[in-house]
C-alpha cells in the first residue's frame, strides 16, 4: 500500500507544471582605469548547495551563463595579475554586471565599492558553514582535531568515530562524496575549503546517520603548478611532530594532484574505573596508563581528466601506513570475598594499521535525456595485526609472564553505484540511485597462556552484502520549496568461526528510510523549515572482529559481533531570521549502541564491550547566534539537551536537561594578526542510565603571515586542562564509576610555505561506497 501512495506521490509531483526561468547572466570586466579584461574565468555555484554548476571563459569581452533558473548563487572570477571576485548574486530577471578589478583588496560592483572579506562562520537553518581556507582552523595539523574545534562536534576518545551534539554519529562527505575515518585521516587539512555541518541532510545522502559534516576541497586556477610545505611541532605530555607536502599540477582538461604526509607521534592516555558487584562480594578499582610510540605515512593521488564541457573521468588512491609501540601498565585491586590483590599489569604491544582506499568514476551527461549519469567503484582494505606480551605482578613481588597475544584484523570491501539526475522545465528535480556492496572480514586470534597453559586459536568470517535503491523529488511550487524522497535497503550478514559448520549470525533485513523537507519563506529575512526523516547506524566492521584487549586479570575489553543496527525517527522545526536560527528537534531510536559491562563468573572476568540498548529518545532547542562588530566576529551555539537511555538491565537514574555551549571568538588586530579564543562545554549531564561530568574547554590561536607566503599560527589548546570525562551506571548488577584522561593541552607552532598555482582546477572525486565510514 505504502509503495502505490509513494508511486502515485512522485507522479503527482513530476506533473506540476511552471513556465522554465531561461535566465541569462552576463558580466564584463574592466581594470581601474576602465580597460576591458579580456582573459580570465568565472565559475558558478548554487549558493545553497555550493555545487559547482557552470564553467565560463570571457568570449568577445565578457562572461555570458544562459538558461538559468531564479534563485541565488556563487560567482567566483580569477583573472592573471588581478584580484579575484567571490560574490553573491540574487537572479530575478535577466542581470548585466559591470565588475572593476583592482590589485589590492578593493572590488568594484556597479560604483558600490566593497571590501573583500570572507565570513569564517555562516548560519542557514541550523546548519553552520565554516570556512577553513586562509583562517586561524587551517594550521591544525590534522583533520580530526580541526573538526574537534567546530562547534557541536564531538570526537570519540579513540579518535574512531564523530558524532553532532543531540543527533548522533555524522556522515562524512567530500565535496558531496561520502567517505569514511581513514579517509578522512588521510585528508590533508591544506585541501580543505570549507566544512559545513547539516543538521538535516536530504535523502541523496545516505540513510546511515541522522547528520553530515559535508568538506569542501580547494579548487586550483591556474595551469602549471602549485606545491604547499607545512610543519606543525607540537608539545603535550611529549612532542610531536606533523610533515605534509602538497601538490597539484594541470596541464590543459587534465589535473594530477598529490600529497605526503609523515608524523612522529607520541600519544597518551589514561583510563580508571570503580567497579562494585554486590551479589558477589567484589570490589575493584584500577588505573590505566598508555604511552605510545607512532609512526605515520599518509599518500594521497589521483588524476582528473575532463573529457568535454560535462563529462569527466577520474581516478584517485589514498591510503595510511601506522606503525605503534604501545607500553601500558595497569595498577589495580582486586577484593572478592574478603581476597584482596594490588595488581601491577605490563603489556608491551606491537601494532601496525594500513588503510588503503581506490577509486574509479565516470560522469556522463545525458544530453537527449537532459540528464546526468554517474558510475562509479571502489575498492577499500584495512589491515591491523598487533602482537602483545603481558606481564603480571602481584603485591609486589616478581612480574610473571602471563600471555602472549597476536591478533590480526583484515577487512576488504569493493562497491558500485550509479546515480541518475533529471532535471524538468518546471524546477522539479527526480533523482534514482543504486548501490551494490560487498564486504568480508576475517579475524584470527590467538591467546598463548603460560599460566593455565589452555591456548586458543580462532578464525573468524564475516560477509556482508547491501543492496540499495533510492529515489527523490524536489522542487518548488510558488514560495514553498519541498523535497520527499525514500531509500530502500537489503543487507545480508553471515558470520561464522572457520571450525564450525553452522553459522553464528545469520541475518537479512530490508529496511524503508523515507525523508521529507518543506521549507516556508515569510519574507527575504525569516524562514520556517519543517523535516522527518528516518536513518539507520550500522556497527562498524571492527565489532565483527574477535579482537580484544587485556586491561587486567579481572576486565578485557572484547568486540560484540551480535549488536544491530540502530533505528531513528526524528522529527524537527526550525526558524531562521537573518543569520540566526532556533531549532526544535525530536528523536526516538531503538537499539542505540553503548558499552557494558558483564561478568562471568565461570572464569571470573568482566567484559567490556558494547551492547544494543533499548531505546534512547530526546529533545534539543538549539540557537545559532552569530555577530561581527568591526574587528571583532564571534559566532556562538546553545543547545539545551533532555535524553533519556533505557534498558531493562541496566538501572535507570533521572534524566534532566543539560547545556552544550560553543563560542567562538576571532579578533582582526593591527598589523595584520589574527587572534582567536574559543571555549565550549556541557553542564552535567544526566541521560537515564549514564551520569556524565561537566565540562569546559578553553583554546587560543594567533595567527601571521610573513612576506606573503609564510603562515605562522601559535596555538593553546586545552588551557585548564579540563578534557577529562567522568561517566557512572550500573548495568548487569555492575555498578561503575569511570574516568577518562586525554593529551589534549597542547602548545604548538605552525608553519606554511606556499608556492606556485594552478589554474581552471576542476578536480573532485565521488565516494561510491556509503560504508566507508564502518571500516577501522
Amino acid at each position: 500500500m505504502f509503495k502505490k501512495i509513494f508511486s502515485s506521490a512522485l507522479f503527482f509531483f513530476c506533473l506540476i507544471g511552471f513556465s522554465q526561468d531561461n535566465l541569462t547572466l552576463k558580466i564584463e570586466l574592466t581594470n581601474s582605469k576602465y580597460e576591458i579584461i579580456k582573459e580570465g574565468n568565472a565559475y558558478l555555484f548554487n549558493s545553497e548547495t555550493n555545487q559547482l554548476i557552470k564553467i565560463e571563459s570571457i568570449v568577445d569581452s565578457h562572461f555570458l551563463f544562459t538558461s538559468l533558473n531564479k534563485g541565488n548563487y556563487n560567482i567566483q572570477i580569477q583573472c592573471k595579475d588581478f584580484e579575484d571576485i567571490d560574490q553573491k548574486v540574487t537572479l530575478n530577471q535577466n542581470l548585466n554586471l559591470k565588475l572593476v578589478l583592482s590589485k589590492i583588496s578593493i572590488t568594484e560592483l556597479n560604483e558600490i565599492v566593497l571590501k573583500s572579506e570572507k565570513k569564517i562562520f555562516t548560519n542557514t537553518n541550523g546548519n553552520i558553514k565554516v570556512d577553513i581556507a586562509s583562517s586561524l582552523f587551517e594550521a591544525v595539523p590534522n583533520p580530526m582535531d580541526l573538526l574537534s574545534k567546530l562547534p557541536g562536534i564531538q570526537i570519540s576518545g579513540d579518535k574512531e568515530s564523530i558524532s553532532i551534539v543531540g543527533k548522533g554519529n555524522a556522515l562524512i562527505y567530500i565535496d558531496n562524496q561520502k567517505v569514511g575515518i581513514n579517509d578522512l585521516n588521510a585528508l590533508s587539512v591544506e585541501d580543505i575549503k570549507t566544512i559545513e555541518i547539516i543538521k538535516n541532510p536530504s535523502s541523496k545522502y545516505e540513510a546511515e546517520g541522522k547528520a553530515v559534516i559535508l568538506i569542501t576541497i580547494k579548487l586550483s586556477k591556474k595551469d602549471g603548478f602549485e606545491t604547499t610545505i607545512s610543519e606543525v611541532a607540537s608539545f603535550k605530555k611529549r612532542f610531536n611532530n606533523y610533515l605534509s607536502i602538497n601538490s597539484s599540477f594541470k596541464k590543459n582538461k587534465t589535473e594530477i594532484k598529490t600529497n605526503f604526509g609523515y608524523n612522529l607521534l607520541n600519544p597518551w592516555e589514561s583510563i580508571g574505573n570503580n567497579f562494585e558487584i554486590p551479589n558477589k562480594n567484589i570490589d575493584s578499582d584500577f588505573i590505566a596508563e598508555s604511552f605510545t610510540r607512532r609512526r605515520q605515512f599518509i599518500l594521497g593521488g589521483g588524476i582528473y581528466h575532463q573529457i568535454n564541457e560535462d563529462d569527466y573521468l577520474s581516478f584517485n588512491m589514498s591510503g595510511k601506513i601506522q606503525k605503534d609501540n604501545d607500553k601500558n601498565t595497569t595498577n589495580s585491586f582486586i577484593s572478592q570475598i574478603n581476597v584482596q590483590n594490588n595488581i601491577e599489569t605490563l603489556n608491551n604491544n606491537d601494532e601496525n594499521r594500513n588503510f588503503l582506499n581506490s577509486f574509479i568514476n565516470y560522469n556522463k551527461k545525458i544530453k537527449s535525456l537532459d540528464a546526468k549519469l554517474f558510475t562509479g567503484f571502489q575498492y577499500s582494505n584495512f589491515y591491523q595485526k598487533s602482537n602483545s606480551v603481558i606481564q603480571n605482578n602481584y603485591n609486589n613481588t616478581q612480574f610473571d609472564l602471563i600471555q602472549n597475544r597476536n591478533q590480526k584484523f583484515n577487512v576488504n570491501v569493493f562497491s558500485g553505484r550509479t546515480d541518475l539526475e533529471k532535471s524538468f522545465k518546471n524546477e522539479i528535480k527526480w533523482e534514482i540511485g543504486a548501490l551494490y556492496l560487498s564486504a568480508e572480514a576475517n579475524t584470527n586470534f590467538e591467546v598463548i597462556d603460560f599460566i593455565s597453559n589452555n591456548n586458543e586459536f580462532t578464525n573468524y568470517n564475516f560477509k556482508e552484502k547491501n543492496i540499495a535503491g533510492y529515489t527523490q523529488l524536489s522542487g518548488k511550487i510558488k514560495k514553498l520549496n519541498y523535497l520527499i524522497g525514500i531509500r530502500t535497503e537489503n543487507t545480508n550478514i553471515k558470520g561464522k568461526y572457520k571450525i564450525d559448520d553452522n553459522l553464528l549470525i545469520n541475518k537479512n533485513y530490508t529496511n524503508f528510510f523515507p525523508k521529507f523537507q518543506i521549507d516556508i519563506p515569510i519574507d527575504s529575512t525569516k524562514t520556517i523549515s519543517l523535516n522527518y526523516a528516518k536513518s539507520i547506524s550500522r556497527p562498524n566492521y571492527s565489532s565483527t572482529s574477535q579482537v580484544s584487549i587485556y586491561t587486567n586479570p579481572f576486565l578485557v575489553f572484547s568486540r560484540n559481533i551480535n549488536l544491530n543496527p540502530t533505528i531513528s525517527d526524528e522529527i524537527s522545526g526550525t526558524f531562521q531570521f537573518k543569520n540566526k536560527s532556533v531549532k526544535l528537534n525530536f528523536f526516538q531510536s531503538k537499539d542505540t549502541v553503548y558499552f557494558a559491562f558483564s561478568f562471568d563468573s565461570s572464569i571470573n572476568l568482566i567484559s567490556f564491550n558494547s551492547i544494543n540498548y533499548a531505546k534512547e529518545s530526546g529533545f534539543n532547542l538549539e540557537f545559532t547566534l552569530p555577530f561581527k562588530q568591526k574587528f571583532w566576529t564571534s559566532t556562538n551555539n546553545f543547545n539545551f539537551i533532555l535524553n533519556k537511555i533505557e534498558d531493562k538491565s541496566a538501572v535507570f537514574n533521572e534524566s534532566k536537561p543539560y547545556l552544550y555551549y560553543y563560542s567562538n571568538h576571532i579578533f582582526e588586530l593591527p598589523k595584520e594578526f589574527d587572534f582567536s579564543i574559543t571555549g565550549w562545554g556541557f553542564t552535567e549531564r544526566k541521560e537515564g542510565v549514564f551520569k556524565r561530568n561537566s565540562l569546559f574547554i578553553m583554546d587560543l590561536a594567533l595567527s601571521k603571515t610573513l612576506l606573503k607566503n609564510f603562515d605562522c599560527t601559535l596555538s593553546f589548546n586545552d588551557v585548564f586542562r579540563n578534557m577529562n570525562f567522568n561517566e557512572n551506571f550500573t548495568i548487569n548488577d555492575i555498578a561503575s564509576k569511570g574516568i577518562y584522561y586525554t593529551d589534549t593541552r597542547e602548545i604548538s607552532f605552525s608553519l606554511r610555505y606556499k608556492f606556485g598555482r594552478i589554474k581552471d582546477s576542476n578536480y573532485q572525486e565521488r565516494n561510491i561506497d556509503e560504508n566507508s565510514n564502518r571500516i577501522r
